[in-house]
């Protein structure tokens, strides 16, 4: 099985920030257990780069990064996942 795109958005909210999300699911291995792979961004108007970032690339594994510091993230679903992620960009904001 190859990598599965299972959710892609691309936002402009209303102050001109980006918000973009992908999430594929992937075959489970050691890198990858939960057979999920995600980047989700939000870029706030007039900034280069991310804000809030989610993502579980390897080897960091699930992570996050809040005003450019990382923290790891308890994964424990896609749908808490995209919740978790919303609830960040609204801190920000």
């Amino acid at each position: 099985m190859k990598a599965r795109l299972i959710h892609s958005l691309k936002l402009i909210d209303e102050a001109a920030g980006i918000e973009e999300r992908k999430i594929w699911e992937i075959p489970k291995d050691e890198r990858h257990p939960d057979g999920i792979r995600y980047r989700l961004a939000y870029i706030p108007s007039g900034q280069r780069g991310p804000a809030v970032l989610y993502d579980n690339h390897h080897p960091k594994g699930h992570h996050k990064h809040i005003r450019g510091r990382q923290i790891p993230y308890e994964f424990t679903g896609v749908e808490h996942l995209l919740i978790d992620f919303h609830r960040d960009i609204e801190a920000l904001k």
